[in-house]
């Protein structure tokens, strides 16, 4: 019996002990976790420290910084803008270099005991908002598409294309008066939404929410060193591309001078624009576009100058009159120009309607099931919300709804800006009628709204596309005969800023949300911003404009490309399709086909296969300027796929430095080559490549 119960206390005693050790491991599993919860937790990393009031993140070295960056990261934008139209997000280069700068600037005070604020995420948040507002006016501004479009300069290249009579060449005073007329009203016009899309609707914003863990990192102790090593490659690289551009210039003495006219796959592809132009600036951005876009481009190219153009060719004095000069729009010039229009209308029009479609959709999820579920769709109804996933977001809000921006400011600016604007843009064009703008105004706020909400799930910003409907809308309205291509384009402008800057404005709410920068602070930042963008973007325009004398024409250095595209939009939506070369309107319908058939092929073959696809939009680039930058571009690629291969911990953490350096670098290098072009100082050397035939024939009329 004794026994009996020895047995039976003995198994109890080992019961209790298994469930002893069993609750230990429980334990000690409960405690991992929390410890990895804490870990995961960006705000209890940041919980001992006071986040600044609105005001004490809009700091006088922030605007110093934010100045000096604007107009660095301008002369890259334009630059872009006006050599292929492709611009790659910018935001980690200004984050980057926000944090660099100011680091140094603050240690510099603290060792001299002049330390008085810390730098903080929040101011390095602000920084970079407005940096990105600044230089994204050279790209809303329209300086490579719509308003360089008006010029004399592109008119010319539409001959007999009709509306070439039509034109209003670059001016500093009225660039800076239009663009502010016009670059505010998408700013007040999403303000009173945005915790309706950040807090209740949680959009992703992906673009915003990488900036925000990217500023987040550089301000932890592991973050900050990373981001030592990185400012240092990037200042390598930055290095390296500014003396290769400024070794490359003493060689280019005229056209097709220099190494950028060095025929790589021989001079029978060069003449087809297949070469390696030796540009860092396009190397770098092919390492930050996905390899996707980048082979898209390549494919883009041989199809069309390694196969249509050619092609098309030999059908001269059939299609088109064979005395004809390459620059005429009834030629090939023709051709290459719209179906270029054509394909990157069908990707455009596909994609608006899909991200219509989803936000419409996105919608009605939230009015169905917020009630019912409390969480939203968007997030993973799946997996539980972890407690510091919980904490994040309670932080996070508290902070985002603390410094509330009235609804009433936000529609008395929209109105007040509105009126002033319908007042001031018929002086400035007469063609674009109040009338038109007033219309555009009632349906902007709309089309805003869609474009943030698009923007939240997808980060594709639609603002040019909506600017294409205004030109075909407000061009048809006012009719060739009165002023209808310049009233499409300047509708285009009004358009397209008011959308873009609504969708920018919502990243960088995003990133301030994410990084507790005050929305105060974030839209104050981004007024700024946009203000510094409406004077600094026309000034350097105008030093592009007035250094180079071919700024706009094909095959210089700087062609413009997207000018003459969107010219030829305006006269296409005015004077019909009588003005297109023979069969040229028939193959337009066929890329315009292909282009929704192909995105609806991406669309349907789902994420892994779709990889392997090449995007319309991004084929279409190379139609009208040639593959060589596409090279460029894969070159960079074929080195960011490699080194990922090689160590790709490495790769992804110094990849977007060295593409940044050598981006802003070459960037930079515009404003000497600028100011030395405007001083009359000329290359010295022309290095130029020919064949045998034609070096015996030079040399013999050299030595006669």
């Amino acid at each position: 019996m004794d026994h009996k119960r020895d047995e039976e206390n003995g198994l109890d005693g080992n019961y209790n002990s298994v469930v002893e050790t069993e609750h230990m491991k429980e334990k000690e599993k409960e405690k991992e976790n929390q410890e990895e919860e804490e870990e995961m937790s960006v705000e209890r990393l940041f919980e001992g420290k006071e986040v600044p009031s609105w005001r004490e993140q809009l700091t006088v070295r922030a605007f110093v910084v934010r100045f000096v960056l604007s107009v660095l990261f301008t002369f890259i934008v334009m630059k872009l803008n006006l050599t292929t139209g492709i611009i790659p997000s910018l935001n980690v280069s200004a984050g980057l270099l926000g944090f660099f700068f100011v680091s140094v600037w603050t240690k510099f005070l603290d060792k001299s005991g002049l330390l008085k604020q810390p730098f903080t995420r929040q101011e390095n948040t602000v920084i970079q908002t407005c940096v990105v507002a600044s230089s994204g006016i050279a790209f809303s501004g329209g300086f490579g598409s719509y308003l360089f479009g008006m010029s004399q300069a592109i008119a010319k290249q539409s001959e007999n294309a009709g509306g070439n009579e039509e034109y209003k060449n670059p001016a500093v005073a009225w660039m800076i008066g239009f663009l502010f007329v016009v670059s505010f009203l998408g700013l007040f016009s999403v303000v009173p939404l945005r915790k309706i899309m950040i807090v209740d609707f949680k959009l992703t914003y992906p673009s915003g929410t990488a900036t925000a863990h990217l500023i987040n990192s550089f301000h932890t102790p592991q973050g900050a060193k990373l981001a030592k090593k990185q400012v240092r490659v990037l200042g390598k690289y930055f290095s390296f591309s500014f003396l290769w551009g400024f070794f490359q210039w003493f060689f280019a003495a005229g056209d097709d001078c220099g190494f950028a006219g060095f025929p790589t796959f021989g001079l029978k592809a060069y003449k087809y624009k297949f070469f390696f132009d030796f540009s860092a600036t396009y190397v770098g951005v092919g390492m930050i576009c996905p390899h996707i876009v980048n082979i898209s481009l390549l494919v883009g190219g041989i199809l069309s100058w390694g196969l249509m153009w050619p092609l098309i060719e030999t059908r001269k004095g059939d299609w088109y009159p064979a005395d004809l000069p390459s620059s005429n729009i009834r030629g090939l010039q023709g051709y290459k120009i719209f179906i270029a229009i054509a394909t990157i209308l069908g990707d455009g029009l596909y994609n608006f309607f899909k991200v219509l479609g989803q936000t419409l959709l996105g919608l009605f999820y939230q009015l169905q099931y917020k009630n019912m579920s409390g969480v939203p769709p968007i997030e993973d109804r799946s997996s539980p919300r972890s407690s510091s996933t919980c904490y994040n977001d309670t932080r996070r809000t508290q902070v985002f709804l603390k410094d509330q921006i009235p609804t009433s400011f936000a529609i008395g600016g929209y109105i007040a800006i509105a009126a002033i604007s319908m007042a001031t843009l018929p002086h400035i064009f007469p063609q674009l009628k109040w009338y038109y703008i007033l219309v555009i105004y009632l349906v902007a706020p709309t089309m805003a709204f869609c474009n943030a909400y698009g923007c939240g799930l997808t980060d594709w910003s639609l603002a040019s596309t909506y600017g294409k409907l205004a030109i075909f809308s407000i061009g048809a309205w006012a009719g060739a005969a009165h002023g209808g291509v310049i009233a499409g384009l300047a509708a285009c402008g009004v358009m397209m800023n008011i959308a873009s800057t609504a969708s920018d404005l919502m990243q960088d709410f995003k990133t301030g949300y994410l990084t507790l920068a005050s929305p105060r602070s974030m839209f104050v930042s981004q007024f700024i911003g946009t203000a510094m963008g409406c004077v600094i973007s026309p000034c350097v325009f105008w030093l592009f404009y007035k250094a180079f004398d071919d700024l706009g024409q094909s095959g210089s250095e700087y062609p413009a490309p997207y000018a003459l595209v969107f010219r030829n939009m305006a006269v296409l939506g005015v004077e019909g399709i009588s003005n297109l070369p023979k069969n040229c309107f028939t193959l337009c319908c066929v890329f315009f086909g292909a282009a929704i058939l192909v995105n609806l092929v991406r669309d349907t073959v789902g994420r892994k296969r779709a990889q392997f696809i090449p995007i319309p939009m991004a084929m279409a680039i190379p139609f009208y300027l040639g593959p060589y930058f596409a090279i460029d571009m894969c070159v960079g690629s074929l080195i960011l796929f490699i080194w990922q291969r090689i160590n790709k911990a490495k790769a992804e953490a110094f990849g977007p430095a060295v593409a940044s350096g050598l981006i802003c670098g070459d960037g930079l290098w515009t404003l000497p080559s600028s100011i030395l072009a405007l001083a009359g100082i000329k290359q010295p050397i022309c290095m130029k490549f020919l064949s045998r035939a034609t070096n015996a024939r030079v040399d013999k009329f050299l030595g006669a």
